[in-house]
């Protein structure tokens, strides 16, 4: 076994393989870019190597950096953990010729397996089933077009190097797929370096299923079971699952027995993927697989008690497989949910910022007992992998995930019910989170009952995207007793306006407190900005009809009274005949309340100042993200109708397109190509029609 490893990679990966090694006994080293210099995998692991600037291509994706570092810390391997330079067979012969060990497949399964139009002629002969399309080395625009015509619609473009949802498109029509063909090249080159591509016939209502094969260099080669990562958004996995639910016995052993049979293909060796797209009917077809462990490898850990990373450490220091295939054994069901800075509501833009509050449900981060394999985590049935702590920036340059949450349970019943309740309890306050609609897709008739398929989201968006009912009223009475304490007051007579020493007239008192919605959607009722008044009569002169503190809202009038829990940021309070208890996070003058399961968020108003301008202007145009400008589609002049698209920006690798909020006339273009813009920067001038 190896003594010093060091670890490719950044945030939740490299915090989890530096876990294993710490278990272990294996020294682990970091390596860092300027904006992760106080990143949390940097302190997790026992060196550190500052290797470049902040983006990816000045650091991580640095071959010549990383190997540098592996050879001035004494590592005798690399650990590539996902994305970046996992797959990419250059760093792994990099890593051969300097005399280090790269924990992975060999070179040239990576290269088998790294074009996706080579790797399905591999399996092609390997008699594993392919997807109808094309997968030549022509890209003549002109010959895709008319593959993809005799295909017939809808097919879907898939960079041929690449991976994690980036270059790829559907496309329904044959008048759509020139545009879409010079998007989904432009993006794959920006990714992987190579622009080519291959199409498919695109299923209607698939399932992604996934199987996880381990092989040694020893001839032992074996399938840890399947996972579904049916349910997607803008091709990128939200919640991963394992067992794959509603499968049978002998398609599940037909589809590991073709995993194995593609890794054999190609010679593998260590930890992959068999990725395969699955109809409705039961038919399955191979898609690609990844040469590398994958973000939802711990739902195969919750449910076969193998540490996976360990594994591929045994299996790269040259010793054969921990079990065999008839050793191996499923216990329950495991769900993984991917929480992501990012805005649902806008396309899942992603969002950035600083983690000002951040609390996650009680459970551990990856660990395993001392005896060894065989009971990782899963003594406490919720896991969080995170790489990022409270008080970190979730930055443009990567990845925009703040933690995965995984749960173990007896039957899938069982772990959706402690998914549910986990989601519940996560609390993020700066950028906007997706931990609401992980609760709505949670909470779903179709993934509740397993009706999966690639386009659950989508089918469903209505439903997904309404909006809900939330504890509007408690959440308000704990944002007035948060309020009220922070200004000076509390239930029990600390205010300066209960101090006997004072005298009022009239001997009452009332405070306007003026609201407003930091999010109108969350509010059912559409209100964004409010008044609550508070009235506390004063000198003990209360009679048995009178509340002594009352709050007012919508012309109803409560009894109300509030004390402060024991715990930091929590608050308990009665309104009329209802009791809360809940955490209230302020920021300022923004009060971020989670009760009842739900976060709500209101910013107390100066009722004597005017409110806060709302961003203005017909035609005004701005960034919906920090990115850069990679397209600009129109010049000063141009008439555009509405949606006619405008510019394109990159942010997180992934192209967002900007398009005509209304029809007009363009009468400045603000940006050029290359150009770095903020979130709500001005792009354009709109003369609006």
């Amino acid at each position: 076994m190896f003594n010093k490893i060091l670890i490719a990679n950044r945030g939740e990966i490299a915090c989890r393989v530096a876990a294993t090694c710490k278990r272990l006994g294996i020294a682990s080293v970091a390596v860092y870019s300027d904006a992760d210099a106080n990143a949390k995998h940097v302190a997790a692991c026992d060196e550190a190597v500052h290797i470049g600037g902040s983006t990816a291509a000045e650091s991580y994706l640095r071959i010549e950096r990383i190997i540098e570092a592996a050879r001035a810390t004494g590592a005798q391997a690399v650990h590539p953990g996902y994305g970046f330079l996992s797959e990419n067979e250059d760093f792994a012969h990099a890593c051969e010729a300097a005399g280090i060990v790269f924990i992975g497949p060999p070179v040239e399964a990576i290269a088998a397996m790294g074009s996706k139009a080579a790797a399905k002629a591999l399996m092609h002969a390997a008699a594993v089933p392919l997807v109808p399309g094309y997968h030549g080395d022509d890209q003549d625009p002109q010959l895709l077009q008319r593959e993809a015509d005799a295909i017939g619609y809808p097919v879907l473009l898939k960079a041929s190097a690449g991976g994690g949802g980036k270059g790829m498109r559907v496309v329904e029509r044959s008048a759509d797929f020139a545009a879409a063909l010079l998007s989904c090249k432009r993006e794959a080159a920006s990714s992987f370096g190579n622009d080519r591509v291959l199409i498919e016939k695109y299923l209607m209502r698939p399932r992604h299923v996934e199987v996880q094969v381990f092989a040694d260099r020893h001839g032992g080669a074996v399938y840890l079971f399947d996972r579904d990562c049916s349910v997607q958004r803008r091709h990128q996995k939200v919640l991963e699952e394992a067992p794959a639910p509603g499968l049978d016995a002998d398609v599940k052993r037909a589809m590991g027995e073709a995993a194995v049979a593609a890794a054999r293909a190609v010679n593998y060796v260590g930890a992959g993927t068999v990725e395969f797209i699955m109809t409705p009917t039961g038919e399955f077809y191979f898609m690609e697989m990844n040469t590398r462990l994958q973000v939802e490898h711990p739902v195969t850990e919750m449910v076969t008690g193998q540490d996976l990373v360990e594994w591929q450490l045994r299996v790269a220091a040259d010793e054969p497989l921990p079990l065999t295939q008839q050793q191996l054994k499923l216990d329950g069901h495991a769900i993984e949910a991917r929480i992501y800075a990012e805005h649902p509501a806008r396309g899942f833009l992603p969002s950035t910022g600083t983690l000002k509050h951040l609390r996650m449900p009680e459970g551990v981060e990856f660990a395993i007992d001392a005896a060894g394999l065989g009971e990782p985590g899963r003594k406490a049935p919720v896991r969080i992998d995170s790489g990022v702590r409270e008080g970190d920036t979730i930055t443009p340059f990567y990845d925009p995930m703040i933690a995965k949450l995984i749960v173990h349970g007896a039957t899938r019943e069982e772990a959706l019910a402690r998914l549910a309740r986990a989601l519940h309890a996560c609390e993020v306050v700066g950028p906007h989170t997706n931990v609401e609609f992980l609760q709505r897709i949670v909470a779903s008739e179709p993934f509740a009952s397993g009706d999966l398929d690639t386009g659950l989201i989508e089918r469903h968006h209505d439903a997904l995207f309404a909006p809900g009912k939330k504890p509007f009223r408690e959440a308000l009475a704990l944002a007035c007793a948060a309020l009220l304490t922070r200004e000076g007051g509390t239930a029990h007579g600390a205010s300066p306006w209960d101090a006997l020493s004072h005298w009022r007239l009239n001997s009452g008192y009332t405070q306007t407190l003026g609201w407003r919605m930091i999010d109108d959607a969350a509010h059912d009722d559409g209100a964004a900005a409010f008044t609550v008044v508070f009235a506390r009569n004063g000198g003990g002169q209360t009679s048995s009809q009178t509340p002594a503190q009352t709050l007012e809202h919508d012309g109803v009038r409560e009894a109300f009274t509030w004390s402060a829990g024991a715990g930091a940021h929590e608050f308990r309070a009665t309104i009329g005949d209802a009791r809360v208890s809940g955490r209230v996070f302020v920021d300022g003058d923004r009060f971020h309340v989670f009760c009842h399961g739900e976060a709500l968020a209101f910013e107390w108003q100066n009722l004597l100042a005017h409110a806060a301008d709302a961003e203005g202007g017909e035609g005004r145009l701005t960034a919906p993200m920090p990115g850069k400008v990679i397209a600009v589609l129109v010049e000063p002049g141009a008439v555009v109708e509405k949606g006619t698209p405008l510019l394109v920006m990159e942010a997180m690798k992934m192209e967002h397109t900007i398009g005509a909020p209304t029809a007009g006339t363009v009468t400045e273009v603000l940006y050029a190509v290359g150009d770095q813009v903020t979130d709500g920067a001005q792009l354009l001038v709109l003369d609006v029609q």
